[in-house]
């Protein structure tokens, strides 16, 4: 299944008449996830109603976000320090929305690992679903993933578990739910060099044909999504993730980075290709 990408109540609850962009999905990313953060229960319950209009399978609330301009104001991680308001933000949201309500956590602070009293509050208070980040919110994106803690989650709650952090290889996938038990895996920043994770196959499997194919889907979809400007400059920094494995020197790097048409790009892709070969 998908997840958005995590939007904050207050963005959902303006009263505008513009669509929230972050939100909008296709019928192929079903099962999908709406994502959203906040602090204050009230506040997130009513974004999460008026979110559910909008077509979601399932809600989820970000309580793993380790940004401080996010957790300074008890949002993302910083809800973990606060096991009361999870307490009532998931009891009302179990009972007054129509679709399942899932939470992403992290295994809380250095001085608060309060993952396994968190994971028990969700699923006491009608949580389906907790992801669990196997890092604290000091740790950011750094250090190694505690495994064992994703296997102490499994072993306290009966509801579903999806294991999240560092699964760059296929074989990450298979390690974590066997060292764990969790059911599944969250797969986020190893998917932006190698999306044919999902389907099992590892970055050096996928023929330069199938690249090409899918980085001119990829640009269409950058430039109808954000527009011509802003789509082509979005694009670029996952135009040399795509070419990684290549061994892209500075000079490389910086050409594919630059400005240019589309059409011209494209041309420069080709050819760093068969430098390569």
């Amino acid at each position: 299944m998908s997840y958005t990408e995590f939007v904050k109540v207050d963005v959902i609850l303006r009263k505008s008449r513009r669509p929230i962009v972050k939100l909008k999905f296709t019928q192929a990313e079903r099962p999908v996830v709406f994502q959203i953060y906040g602090d204050d229960p009230d506040l997130i319950v009513r974004a999460a109603l008026k979110a559910q209009v909008l077509g979601p399978d399932i809600i989820d609330i970000n309580m793993g976000c380790p940004a401080r301009t996010v957790t300074h104001h008890g949002a993302g991680v910083g809800l973990m320090r606060t096991p009361l308001k999870v307490a009532h933000i998931f009891k009302k949201l179990s009972s007054m929305l129509d679709v399942p309500v899932t939470g992403k956590i992290r295994l809380g602070w250095d001085d608060c690992r309060n993952h396994v009293l968190i994971a028990r509050i969700i699923e006491e208070n009608g949580g389906a679903l907790i992801a669990v980040h196997a890092r604290t919110k000091q740790q950011g994106l750094a250090g190694q993933v505690d495994l064992d803690a994703i296997a102490e989650v499994c072993s306290v709650v009966k509801i579903p578990v999806i294991g999240n952090g560092d699964i760059k290889k296929v074989a990450d996938i298979e390690h974590m739910k066997q060292a764990t038990g969790c059911q599944a895996v969250m797969i986020g920043r190893g998917a932006i060099a190698n999306p044919w994770i999902f389907s099992r196959l590892e970055r050096d499997q996928v023929a330069y044909e199938q690249v090409r194919q899918l980085v001119c889907t990829h640009l269409e979809r950058n430039i109808e999504f954000y527009g011509s400007e802003i789509g082509q400059r979005l694009f670029r920094k996952h135009a040399v993730q795509y070419l990684l494995q290549h061994g892209l020197d500075r000079e490389a790097r910086k050409e594919l980075l630059s400005q240019r048409p589309p059409d011209e790009f494209l041309e420069l892709l080709d050819q760093i290709n068969a430098i390569s070969q």
